[in-house]
């Protein structure tokens, strides 16, 4: 599985980015989905997860009430909808997919393929 996040870009406090998570390579409707972020020196965070049907979702602690993540299974695209961003919020946003079928994967250890990134920057 070939994963692309794309979507990032520069956005004032306050705004609205929706990534996108674009796999290849092999149906991911029978994958977990994850999205985790890493800051300049810090360690990878995660954001949250959707279960292979979309039934489930499950967001970190720093992002909850302001993102929702969602899943379209026919266009092999999963989207992170992050609103109120903050300048704290200024990290890589990498995608990832869990062979897991129906449930959640929390732990960057149970994700089985990984983007290559994509940047977002909040400004204050």
């Amino acid at each position: 599985v070939q994963l692309q996040a794309s979507g990032g870009g520069l956005v004032q406090a306050g705004g609205s980015l929706r990534l996108s998570c674009a796999a290849s390579g092999r149906a991911v409707s029978t994958y977990a989905m994850g999205w985790f972020r890493q800051a300049p020196g810090k360690e990878r965070e995660f954001v949250g997860t959707i279960s292979w049907s979309g039934d489930s979702t499950y967001y970190g602690d720093s992002m909850k009430g302001r993102v929702t993540i969602t899943r379209d299974n026919a266009k092999n695209t999963v989207y992170l909808q992050m609103n109120s961003l903050k300048p704290e919020d200024t990290a890589v946003y990498y995608c990832a997919a869990a062979f897991a079928i129906n449930t959640i994967v929390v732990a960057s250890e149970g994700y089985d393929y990984w983007g290559q990134g994509t940047l977002v920057t909040v400004s204050s």
